[in-house]
């Protein structure tokens, strides 16, 4: 397989490693977002709690808008759920999980503070599903806890436990879709990849698919160390280790096939929603980080996007991709990805679009 060429390696890894450390914590979480928030993601388990996964209890804030908290045994503790629930629940549905950015859905940079997402499923017959947690984690099973970033088997939560006991508790139907942005970006691809069958559509806004080689694990280590405070050695271990390598949707592009694919980026140029009479939401960064810092992440991840469509190309296997020619790492870009996709999403779960 060839891989890019050493010039662009040097040259994205160079970008990657002296911007994206600032630059992702400060596009894909809120101003001001503690660091590490492990505690306060996550819930501690009941005392009665059993051993085996099971469901906590459910906050229903309206009819269509639950907290559900599912108790993890791989993480020992109950893990919140925002969910949405279907625009009408007279049968099982389906299920699409959406994953935040490394900020991990605890701080006010989150698809329902930040997005329309709310309306936009209003009359959708989808379970829309939004977990809590996993701060700089990568959603991916941690082969040790990280003395800042605590206990993180996401993997085994997300493909093992919490299926069966979701579906249980909307009574959904069983069909799945991922969607990520930023860091879970790269955590959908790797987790369709590493769970075959669970889903059958995967949407990538805006992530780096490549987690093995230069650029892909400088990227990592700017979130996981140097935004996260976190040890990415605690992770998938030595830079050489295997499990990088086992987790790199490029390298393992071929297990993608026969799933729905939509993945885009943004070139990192300005674009409409660096205008200043646009409206923002709060706890959305100021327009000048959004412009040179999300600018330049926004560049990284375009760089792994044209790679990654490459790759599948030449394994001719059918996907989406939508690169825009001007747009920054910022939540209106997703936004609008994400009405993009669901055709594609809408697809992989059976509904209409």
């Amino acid at each position: 397989m060839k891989r890019p060429g050493a010039a662009l390696l040097s040259i994205a890894a160079a970008v990657a490693t002296g911007l994206v450390a600032a630059a992702t914590f400060a596009l894909a979480t809120a101003p001001g977002a503690a660091a590490a928030p492990v505690a306060g993601s996550t819930s501690p388990a009941s005392e009665s709690a059993a051993v085996e996964p099971h469901l906590d209890h459910i906050e229903r804030l309206s009819d269509k808008r639950w907290n559900v908290h599912v108790y993890s045994a791989a993480m020992e503790r109950v893990i919140q759920l925002q969910v949405l629930r279907p625009a009408d629940d007279s049968a099982p549905r389906p299920t699409l999980y959406l994953l935040n950015g490394a900020g991990a859905g605890v701080d006010g940079a989150n698809w329902i503070k930040q997005t329309d997402i709310v309306d936009f499923f209003a009359d959708k017959s989808v379970n829309v599903v939004f977990p809590i947690g996993g701060y700089a984690a990568y959603y991916t099973d941690w082969r040790s806890s990280d003395p800042k970033l605590g206990r993180n088997m996401w993997q085994t939560f997300l493909t093992q436990e919490l299926p069966p006991v979701l579906d249980a508790a909307l009574d959904a139907n069983g069909v799945n879709a991922i969607g990520g942005l930023s860091m879970s970006a790269t955590s959908v691809l790797d987790l369709a990849i590493q769970a075959p069958g669970l889903y059958r559509g995967v949407a990538s806004y805006s992530g780096c698919a490549m987690t093995s080689d230069p650029v892909g694990q400088s990227v990592i280590r700017a979130v996981v160390e140097a935004g996260g405070k976190g040890n990415t050695r605690n992770m998938w271990g030595a830079p050489n280790d295997p499990e990088w390598a086992a987790h790199d949707p490029y390298l393992n592009a071929a297990k993608l096939r026969g799933l729905e694919l939509y993945i885009s980026t943004a070139s990192g140029l300005p674009g409409p929603y660096e205008q200043p009479t646009v409206a923002r939401a709060p706890g959305a960064p100021p327009l000048l980080d959004q412009i040179a810092v999300g600018g330049a992440i926004e560049a990284v991840t375009n760089y792994c996007t044209h790679q990654l469509a490459d790759r599948l190309r030449s394994l001719d296997i059918p996907a989406t991709f939508d690169f825009r020619p001007s747009g920054t790492h910022s939540w209106l870009y997703w936004q609008d990805a994400l009405h993009e996709s669901w055709p594609v999403l809408a697809k992989a779960l059976g509904v209409s679009a």
